[in-house]
């Protein structure tokens, strides 16, 4: 699955849009986030880890790395 597709499944999970995610990236890292430019940089996988760090924050999630099984 695709960095889209993967942050829209988890936010439908949620019942969050991506405009509610690009409104808490907004007031919450001191950037201007639009839908738009949010699913531009998903799209074209040029999201930074800061970022993801903020849609996790914004679907109440945190990232996690572990080992593999």
């Amino acid at each position: 699955m695709n960095t889209i597709n993967e942050i829209k499944s988890l936010a439908s999970a949620k019942g969050i849009t991506l405009t509610n995610i690009a409104k808490y990236m907004s007031e919450n890292s001191g950037r201007k986030y639009t839908v738009d430019s949010l699913s531009k940089k998903l799209r074209a996988d040029t999201i930074r880890y800061s970022e993801i760090k903020l849609i996790a924050k914004a679907l109440g999630m945190k990232l996690v790395f572990c080992d593999e099984e």
